[in-house]
């Protein structure tokens, strides 16, 4: 069944014609925000705040505003600090934290024009793939019904993805440091992007790890996710790690324009492309269904004119240890902050400064959490620095130039994103590193710093979906965003919605 044309294109389309208002299009979100509270997509919505913002919008165009997104309703993956909204980082930590400021991501997207429809749901700290890290309970994917179980969102950013899936807002921010973008949207049937590290700046993010976490739009489409990601995207001078190259300062979305203008139909085809095919990315542990559906993908670049190149991405497998060696060491090194005294959660009952700091993080912060925390502090450790953390900076540059060297006979490369389909809630909770292990197509494309996506490209036997990954090179996201476009222009997966679907 597909989909009533619920997305950012529409939706600006609508209310240029003035067919339809910013307020009415808030009402809607709420309304379909409530009916499918069951998922746990939201953490904290506020109708009056939504409402006023959408009036806001409203007078803003009567006043003759141009801003390209005047009025679309959008939230935020609770990550980001937004002002007025509590912003909790899905952790007992933040519970009943009001942010006075809003994250640069969040200030761009008020400033063209999006409504906040509300704070969305995520593995705690943005540490999980499975969005049942969270301390106010699991987000259940939209593909799940009676037959088959609940089944996860994927994550971190479940929550922003299950309310993409599930129709209640046409686009959500998320956050990716290992593929938490990517997977997620994988999983739901969704379009994400995960940009070049240092596109989106990382101000008002709440750090996981800092060399990694990159912001970017989750959406229907790869349109939508241009028009968000050209909003969000540009250097700031609060975030060290912002790039100010000349590449980063062209218009993402003015360059995808320019490509799929120069493929106007009847002429969708790919003449040209080269599409690079990791033979490690179909290796043992990849599920039939998965592998088949995402061959079929690749294989309708080909027959549209595309050319498939074998390539090698040899340090595939370090991916996964060399994540979790860095990933770690940073959060335990970010999240030190949080101790009671001088942010977050303070325990009620201590004896003294040590017995209250070390009460209030055991209380503040999960086990998944604690695990990361403790792991980056022994990596970190002296005697111990050298021979972990340096060694998996050594690997993770080796990552890099395989990548590179991969380009050099191909513009894009595409394979799976994930090793399967989502799994039941809670199959994998007891073991993480089943957990981490489905993170092996994503986290090479983050350590490398690299823009990677996830496009919707069909469906396993039991009705979930699976996507396609199309990673690029450095600041090659408008080329990323048009095959995915003209690939939606050929495909029908991304209009396809859950049978449970609000």
């Amino acid at each position: 069944m597909s989909r009533p044309q619920h997305t950012v294109a529409a939706s600006v389309a609508a209310l240029a014609s003035g067919t339809v208002s910013a307020v009415e299009l808030a009402t809607e979100a709420l309304a379909r925000a409530n009916a499918a509270a069951d998922l746990n997509a939201f953490l904290h919505i506020d109708a009056a705040r939504t409402l006023a913002e959408a009036r806001d919008a409203d007078a803003r165009r009567q006043a003759g505003d141009a801003a390209p997104l005047l009025g679309v309703p959008v939230a935020h993956k609770d990550i980001f600090v937004t002002r007025g909204w509590r912003s909790t980082a899905g952790s007992k930590m933040l519970a009943n934290y009001v942010s006075p400021f809003d994250a640069t991501v969040v200030e761009r997207l008020r400033a063209a024009g999006t409504v906040c429809v509300g704070k969305l749901n995520c593995d705690e700290f943005a540490m999980g793939s499975s969005n049942e890290n969270s301390a106010f309970g699991p987000v259940q994917n939209p593909w799940g019904n009676a037959q088959i179980g609940a089944r996860i969102p994927g994550g971190s950013s479940g929550g922003s993805a299950a309310a993409v899936a599930a129709g209640i807002v046409p686009a959500t921010t998320g956050t990716d440091t290992g593929g938490s973008l990517r997977q997620p949207a994988a999983m739901t049937g969704i379009t994400a992007i995960k940009p070049t590290y240092g596109r989106v700046s990382r101000y008002g993010m709440i750090a996981f790890a800092s060399s990694l976490d990159q912001g970017g739009p989750m959406a229907h489409t790869a349109e939508d996710c241009a028009m968000l990601l050209d909003a969000m995207a540009g250097f700031d001078e609060r975030d060290s790690t912002s790039l100010d190259s000349e590449k980063a300062k062209v218009s993402i979305w003015r360059a995808f324009s320019d490509i799929i203008a120069s493929k106007r139909p009847p002429s969708l085809g790919f003449e040209g492309l080269r599409v690079g095919v990791p033979k490690e990315f179909f290796a043992e542990g990849l599920a039939a269904d998965v592998a088949i559906r995402v061959q079929e993908a690749i294989d309708t670049f080909k027959k549209h004119g595309a050319t498939l190149v074998d390539i090698s991405l040899p340090r595939t497998a370090l991916a996964i240890p060399a994540y979790y060696v860095i990933a770690p060491a940073e959060a335990s090194s970010n999240l030190s902050r949080f101790d009671g005294m001088r942010f977050g959660h303070r325990a009620a009952d201590f004896t003294d400064l040590n017995d209250m700091i070390a009460k209030s993080r055991a209380e503040g912060f999960g086990r998944e959490v604690q695990r990361r925390i403790l792991t980056g502090t022994y990596v970190l450790c002296h005697g111990y620095f050298d021979a972990y953390y340096l060694q998996a900076q050594r690997v993770r540059r080796l990552i890099a130039q395989d990548f590179q060297a991969a380009f050099q006979t191909c513009d894009l490369i595409m394979g799976p994103v994930a090793p399967t389909t989502a799994w039941k809630i809670g199959e994998k909770s007891t073991d993480p590193v089943a957990m981490y292990l489905e993170d092996i197509f994503t986290l090479g494309v983050s350590l490398a710093g690299l823009p990677g996506m996830s496009v919707p490209c069909g469906f396993d036997q039991q009705n979930l979906p699976v996507g396609l990954q199309i990673i690029g090179n450095y600041f090659d996201e408008p080329a990323m965003l048009a095959a995915a476009h003209r690939y939606q222009q050929l495909t029908d997966w991304h209009q396809q919605q859950p049978g449970g679907a609000k």
